[in-house]
């Protein structure tokens, strides 16, 4: 008999019932690490107590009128998130799923507003994940994402991850003229952690200049701080025409967003697209207070500061259990452990740890710790790390 919630998902036996920071308390009363941050979502923790005031605050007076009406806070975070960024205009959604399907539709409407309707193709990347939509899964590729739900969304080509020569040959060869635009991620999540040199990003950019081709970024799980730079395009001083943010952008209330240029947008006019709940006051509320904090230089410079820390530690974990860890790799507080040993047992072996990472593809474990972590608990996370590889080689023996 199927359970009455759809079995979708691989769950751990865990439950948890409340959190404070880094932590997570599971209902024995067991107390966990969150080194997950929900995929990279909490960024500032768990009950932060400003984003627990202003939620609290904004449901006391009003929740949902839909976009039917002028919602103050939506404007205002949208006129915050544009003086933070490259983006002349915002729109809001609930997921980073929704934030690709309208990215897609925005890059597409551009050309067919300029008189160039046979411009709709993406290019888009093998390893990449943008989520889980039609437009995702056909702009993903692979054979785990898609299988099954075919047909799929036509429109899109899969380059080599990191491929400079097929991108330019791609843009500029047979076919250049059916490009839309090129879609992202600087830094790959799901596909391992998988960071995109500062170079491949300028040349992407130098690219889509010369051709025309709009540059659509995933900054869904990498951007919001979480290398260092409010969007890790920054470190590479390049802009992009359209952006995809949404995970930490809400610190745990769904909340995404498509950031783009007056050009790239140009197409989007009343009607052709909307969200019965995105930017509802609540979410915007929220929004606009992970900003307050995550927009302010000192704490991205602690966000980095920290970062070196954990990475620092990792490499002493890789030293002292060759035989389970490889590499790190990633940027940030956006860490990637590459592992000898089966990742999910790694993962596993966290659990009785009371540590939480994520698996990741390419055989790695995330670390995504809330960007509010503390020393000593990047401290006592690398610790548990240490512990649970300890308990995977002793079975191994």
């Amino acid at each position: 008999m199927i359970p009455a919630v759809l079995p979708t998902y691989n769950r751990a036996p865990l439950s948890f019932v409340s959190g404070e920071g880094a932590w997570l308390v599971e209902a024995d009363g067991r107390r966990f690490l969150d080194f997950g941050a929900g995929i990279a979502v909490n960024a500032l923790g768990h009950a932060h107590p400003d984003l627990v005031r202003v939620l609290s605050d904004q449901a006391a007076q009003l929740w949902h009128v839909s976009n039917l009406y002028t919602i103050p806070a939506q404007e205002a975070l949208a006129e915050r998130l544009v003086d933070l960024t490259f983006a002349d205009t915002a729109f809001f959604t609930n997921s980073g799923t929704e934030a690709c399907e309208l990215a897609v539709k925005m890059a597409r409407k551009h050309w067919f507003e300029a008189d160039q309707p046979e411009r709709t193709e993406i290019l888009a990347f093998e390893g990449s994940f943008h989520g889980r939509s039609a437009a995702g899964i056909a702009a993903a590729g692979s054979e785990k994402m898609t299988h099954g739900f075919g047909p799929l969304l036509p429109g899109f080509t899969h380059l080599p991850w990191g491929d400079h020569e097929a991108l330019q040959a791609a843009l500029t060869g047979p076919g250049e003229e059916r490009i839309a635009g090129v879609i992202v991620e600087p830094v790959q999540g799901e596909g391992g952690i998988r960071p995109l040199p500062d170079a491949c990003l300028k040349g992407l950019r130098d690219l889509c200049d010369s051709t025309g081709a709009l540059m659509i970024l995933d900054e869904v799980q990498c951007g919001i701080g979480r290398t260092g730079k409010l969007f890790a395009h920054e470190w590479a001083g390049v802009t992009p025409d359209i952006m995809m943010v949404a995970k930490g952008i809400g610190g745990g209330f769904p909340l995404g967003a498509v950031l783009a240029t007056e050009v790239a947008a140009d197409g989007m006019g009343a009607g052709t697209h909307g969200s019965t709940y995105g930017g509802n006051p609540l979410a915007c509320a929220v929004g606009l207070e992970v900003l307050r904090h995550v927009g302010e230089p000192a704490f991205l410079d602690a966000v980095s500061r920290k970062a070196g820390r954990l990475r620092q530690k990792l490499e002493g974990l890789v030293a002292a259990h060759p035989d389970i860890f490889e590499s790190v790799r990633g940027s940030g507080l956006m860490l990637g452990l590459v592992c000898r040993a089966p990742n999910v047992d790694v993962v596993k072996a966290g659990y009785g740890a009371e540590l939480l990472t994520v698996p990741a593809a390419d055989n790695v474990v995330r670390l995504l710790p809330p960007l509010t972590v503390r020393e000593d608990e990047i401290d006592e996370a690398a610790l548990r790390l240490d512990r649970a590889a300890a308990s995977l080689a002793s079975h191994a023996a």
